[in-house]
């Protein structure tokens, strides 16, 4: 038992000693390396690393919408923050922190500073939040604040993020070979974030909120510091000296490898913008989809970077690996984009004949999975592979980790910004997905044409060199030609497809939020958007659509000014646009596309209302628009996606409603939508109880198809001034009301009493029914994880009836000669 007695140091030089002779390469005397078990423990702290970074990643995120919105454009500045961030943080790391410093040490300071960080910003962002939307506005000035905040906020934690792994290295000295162990670290620390993306996305935010979420990453950043102290304590540690560069330039040897790991962040970041929406599509644009995507991604990473460290040991060098990655990469590209628009839109969908949710969601895990894994095992195997090929004997070793972490991150950040804000709007899926496999052979010509033409004669192109550019280059044109564009009926129907091949489609777009489509089956068009119908000219929604618009100007005594918030297939916006009374008309609308499309194909139904003088559409989201703007309005209009989708769940908030109180002029109305299908009982009465936490007298109307309970909308009044039929009657039959009257009666209202007859529930009466309903708020966004478990309900009569089952006559709502109300309350069946 010789080695027993050997001392702590004396094991770990031996250790690395024999590290060397497998390798081939020189270690400095003077460096240590930790024993396996001590790495055990390491790895599972990067693991719990990992975990709390995509926790506070989620939550920040989530935190930030709410003030700068959820467009594509506040996205686009929230990541390029975040990761940029990192960037630094891993350049910064060998700059600022003596090699002589105990890694570990450093490590543990790095995660208890994270920790302090994500308390700092989840206790300070209210009142950022607060002053940017004081200040905050639109155009260029407004986006330079949304990124100052942005900055503000996430770029201390992000960048002792990107400090975490150079930090680590400086444990072992690196070589080209005796780096694996890093690739483990890097492995376990996205296996880490896999647990949190699921932990937060399927417990934390679900059940509790932001801040339960923010404290469970603080305790295990706590934690990970901890043990990092204690193995700093028990394991030993000589730091390393760095030696000199060798005689050629570290950029001549470096670059390439740079280069070819910065594109593969390129893709990979461009890719992942592509497949989530294709895959948000495909399995409904939940909260638990979004979870799912980015958990099936990472899950890829993860295993990927184990199997390109476990490469390591190979004879082959880790430049050949990595320019192979990349080769390998483009099929692996190409393979996603086959299955995500020519095969699994097209096969049956069996979770939809399942009611449950277990069943479901492992249905959607698999077919993620089936998607992305290729692709993604390759992009976290090119990690530690580029780790290896620049990481010189000798050197600092945070130094090159921080380089080739950089690099990936760089590129990684300029994949996602001109993925979403440029590319997709320019070229669409299919394009986009066709020069990503061109820019992934690339890299690989760039990593692989060097050592090929090294090994070379000088003279002229040898035919090594010649077939290193010619096999990714022809292998990418051949895979190119199998990427097929978005199918309309994926767009059109979402998790629906399959069964929807037959639908005629007279326009798709892809724009930098949505996908868009519009189709046509015997006379009726429908609007699509988030994979599913958002409007139609069918009876049923024009009903809704109309009584909207109405109820929205025909309640207030001057509707002048009028916010109508999701322009859709425009034909709320069209119902506001016709009362004479409106004088001004701002459609606030997310996606671009949306009113360019309501404008050419639903103008005979929604009155052209786009084109009109008297109508500004503002390009922004909803929310954001509304509480950066001073202005107040008589009335406001909310047509939001359904609750399900991600990012809906913020207009429907107490916050957010008490924001719109706020921006109603005296005697002012709101209206909003709120669908019975697709959706729970529990859904509903949140959405309702939210709404009436803010509006306690608002009134519930329903819109009725074949008899049955379709959808309601919801109104409050900002002073709950009755509402006098009398005045509103004789209104509408005024010369000039004659639009007015026309779009009423098509859809089967005669009169306004007819309009006002589909009250269905009223605030005072509702408080019973709306007993234990959970409310929506900013920091637990409840609604979006209530609704994402509601897909393919068909309760929406039975809630219904539900409802309208607390109904009677509403007292003080309105006024009026008394044979006009007995004759309502004929109407009504009260």
């Amino acid at each position: 038992m010789t080695a027993q007695r050997l001392s702590k140091p004396a094991r770990s030089r031996q250790l690395v000693g024999r590290l060397a002779k497998q390798t081939n390469h020189e270690v400095p005397a003077t460096s240590t390396a930790p024993g396996t078990s001590l790495l055990a423990i390491l790895l599972l702290l990067f693991v719990g690393s990992g975990c709390a970074a995509l926790i506070y990643e989620i939550v920040w995120f989530q935190l930030l919408e709410l003030s700068v919105g959820s467009s594509a454009i506040s996205i686009a500045v929230l990541l390029a923050t975040f990761m940029g961030g990192m960037s630094i943080g891993s350049l910064g790391l060998a700059r600022f922190v003596p090699l002589d410093r105990h890694p570990l040490r450093v490590y543990a300071s790095i995660e208890l500073g994270i920790g302090a960080c994500g308390l700092l910003v989840l206790w300070l962002l209210p009142y950022a939040g607060g002053l940017y939307l004081a200040i905050g506005g639109h155009g260029f000035g407004g986006l330079l604040l949304r990124g100052l905040l942005s900055a503000l906020c996430l770029l201390p934690p992000t960048i002792l993020m990107g400090a975490t792994l150079p930090a680590v290295s400086r444990w072992v000295e690196t070589t080209a070979r005796g780096v694996a162990w890093l690739g483990f670290l890097y492995g376990g620390n996205t296996l880490g974030s896999v647990a949190g993306c699921l932990l937060a996305g399927f417990y934390l935010l679900r059940v509790h909120d932001m801040f339960v979420a923010t404290y469970a990453a603080v305790a295990i950043n706590v934690v990970v510091g901890g043990g990092a102290l204690w193995l700093a304590w028990t394991g030993d540690h000589a730091p390393a000296r760095a030696k000199k560069a060798a005689a050629h330039k570290p950029s001549e040897a470096i670059w390439p490898v740079l280069l070819a790991i910065g594109l593969s962040g390129f893709t990979a970041l461009g890719s992942e913008v592509v497949w989530t929406r294709l895959l948000s599509l495909m399995l409904g644009a939940t909260v638990y989809t979004y979870s799912l995507i980015l958990a099936a991604i990472l899950l890829g990473l993860a295993v990927g970077s184990y199997i390109g460290s476990s490469l390591l040991r190979t004879s082959v060098g880790p430049r050949t690996l990595l320019g192979w990655c990349q080769v390998l990469l483009t099929v692996g590209i190409a393979w996603s984009a086959y299955q995500l628009t020519a095969v699994l839109p097209f096969q049956p969908n069996e979770a939809a004949l399942s009611s449950s949710l277990a069943v479901a969601f492992r249905h959607d895990v698999l077919r993620s999975v089936w998607a992305v894994t290729p692709a993604a095992l390759l992009w976290g195997a090119s990690f530690p592979l580029a780790l290896a090929a620049a990481a010189p004997s000798g050197r600092d070793p945070g130094r090159s980790v921080g380089f080739v972490y950089a690099a990936n991150t760089l590129g990684a950040i300029l994949g996602a910004l001109v993925t979403s804000l440029l590319a997709m709007a320019w070229l669409g899926s299919q394009r986009v997905q066709q020069a990503l496999i061109f820019v992934a052979a690339f890299s690989a010509v760039v990593v692989l044409l060097p050592a090929v033409a090294g090994a070379k004669r000088r003279a002229g192109v040898s035919a090594g060199a010649a077939g290193v550019v010619a096999v990714p280059l022809v292998l990418a044109v051949a895979l190119a030609a199998t990427v097929h564009p978005v199918p309309g009926a994926l767009v059109g129907y979402g998790p629906g497809s399959a069964d929807s091949t037959d639908a005629r489609f007279i326009y798709i777009g892809e724009g930098m939020n949505s996908s868009v489509a519009v189709s046509l089956d015997k006379g009726v068009l429908y609007y699509h958007n988030a994979g599913k119908v958002q409007a139609s000219s069918e009876p049923q929604d024009l009903r809704l659509e109309r009584m909207l618009g109405h109820l929205t100007t025909l309640q207030p005594e001057r509707p002048a000014s009028v916010l109508v918030i999701g322009c859709g297939a425009g034909v709320t916006a069209g119902a506001v646009s016709i009362d004479p009374r409106v004088e001004k008309l701002t459609v606030v609308e997310i996606e671009p596309l949306v009113p360019e499309a309501a404008q050419k194909y639903f103008a005979r139904f929604n009155e052209g209302v786009v084109n009109k003088p008297k109508t500004s559409v503002v390009i922004d989201d909803g929310r954001h628009y509304l509480l950066t703007s001073r202005r107040k309005y008589d009335a406001i209009t909310c047509d939001p996606f359904d609750p399900w989708t991600k990012g809906a769940a913020t207009l429907s908030t107490t916050e957010f409603f008490q924001s719109v109180k706020s921006h109603l002029n005296p005697g002012g109305v709101v209206t909003v939508w709120v669908p019975l299908y697709q959706t729970r009982l529990e859904t509903v009465q949140s959405e309702i109880a939210t709404f009436m936490s803010v509006f306690p007298n608002g009134v519930a109307w329903g819109n009725i198809a074949n008899g049955m309970g379709y959808d309601i909308v919801l109104s409050g009044r900002a002073d709950d001034t009755p509402i006098d039929v009398d005045a509103v009657e004789a209104r509408v039959m005024r010369p000039e009301y004659a639009p007015v009257r026309e779009s009423l009666s098509s859809v089967g209202f005669g009169s306004a009493d007819d309009l006002f007859a589909t009250f269905s529930g009223y605030g005072p009466e509702l408080r019973q029914w709306l007993a234990g309903a959970q409310i929506n708020r900013d920091r637990n966004l409840r609604l979006q994880y209530l609704a994402g478990v509601g897909l393919g309900n068909t309760d929406s009569d039975a809630i219904y009836q539900d409802m309208v089952a607390h109904r009677s006559w509403p007292e003080g709502l309105f006024k009026g000669s008394q044979r006009r109300l007995d004759a309502l309350r004929r109407k009504i069946g009260l």
